[in-house]
């Protein structure tokens, strides 16, 4: 099976190297800078799974992109959806399957107007990591799972054959015959997390010790009805373990939306906090947290908009 990495980040960059390094057909599309670090010191990632450098990978840029691909496996930020697809649109044949792994759903519709529905599968992944100086990657902790599927829940041949290509690599992979339903449940949890944090601006322990139990748990419940509105209510696991991890005492949680609001850096709030805001309001769900927390978003937007544009 041939792969094409969107990028080679700390998402694609980890789930990609790892593969690789089980001996897939991996190639990473990445443009000048990014290539020219793999070029100079390879792929690194530091892992507490195991560490792991490719020398040599194998990349390709934009404009040298001709051939077709078995799989396009895309993890880059939503904000930079659009470029990536026009990036990687030569590399899409008859029969590629994209593998999204974007939080929320927005991506999804996206892909399915510019590649059609029976192109694009569902996916998700559960990992922490980061990129640090030099464009070496470091996986946070032990937690590296990436979950694909057909969204009508088939077991397809294509699927088969990545789940073939998937095993006996250093990740937790699964195919899975709910993955729709597990991306929402997904959303839920990260635009509660990601919303609080932001919103509080500080982890999830010192907002509990703050006694704002209450306002992640109702951040939650509106995640969860939105959700629900579109077919896919969170199961009570799902709300459960949700529920602990947020309101969970001296928990260092916090949202990755939340360090690069920190560091002033661009963020996804329409992909992750309005587009969630504008599907309850197309089925009339009450988010009042939930609109706080995007006009919060918006205005930290707005400010870096109006400062970047004057420096």
């Amino acid at each position: 099976m041939r792969i094409l990495v969107v990028g080679a980040g700390a998402i694609g960059g980890y789930f990609g190297g790892r593969l690789a390094a089980a001996g897939q057909d991996v190639t990473f599309l990445v443009r000048a800078r990014r290539a020219g670090e793999l070029a100079k010191d390879g792929l690194l990632v530091t892992s507490p799974a195991g560490d792991l450098h490719i020398s040599d990978p194998k990349t390709v840029s934009a404009n040298e992109l001709k051939d077709h691909y078995d799989l396009v496996l895309l993890s880059c930020k939503a904000y930079d959806l659009e470029g990536a697809i026009h990036d990687f649109a030569p590399a899409v044949g008859p029969q590629t399957a994209i593998l999204p792994l974007l939080n929320g759903m927005r991506h999804m519709d996206v892909l399915d107007r510019r590649f059609g529905a029976a192109r694009v599968l569902g996916g998700l992944c559960m990992i922490s990591t980061t990129m640090e100086a030099g464009g070496h990657i470091a996986h946070l902790n032990k937690l590296h799972i990436l979950a694909y599927g057909e969204r009508d829940g088939s077991h397809s041949a294509r699927v088969e054959a990545i789940a073939k290509a998937f095993a006996g690599t250093n990740f937790v992979s699964r195919l899975t015959e709910t993955i729709l339903q597990e991306m929402w449940e997904k959303w839920v949890f990260i635009a509660s997390c990601a919303g609080i944090t932001c919103l509080m601006r500080s982890i999830i322990g010192d907002i509990v010790a703050a006694g704002g139990a209450e306002q992640c748990t109702g951040l939650l419940s509106e995640c969860a009805a939105v959700a629900g509105s579109q077919g896919h209510p969170p199961s009570s696991a799902s709300l459960e373990l949700s529920r602990s991890l947020l309101t969970a005492a001296g928990s260092p949680l916090a949202a990755s939306m939340w360090r690069d609001m920190e560091r002033g850096a661009q963020i996804e709030a329409g992909h992750m906090i309005g587009d969630l805001l504008q599907r309850g309001a197309e089925r009339k769900v009450p988010t009042p947290l939930l609109r706080v927390v995007y006009t919060h978003l918006r205005t930290y937007e707005l400010r870096r908009e109006r400062e970047g544009a004057g420096n």
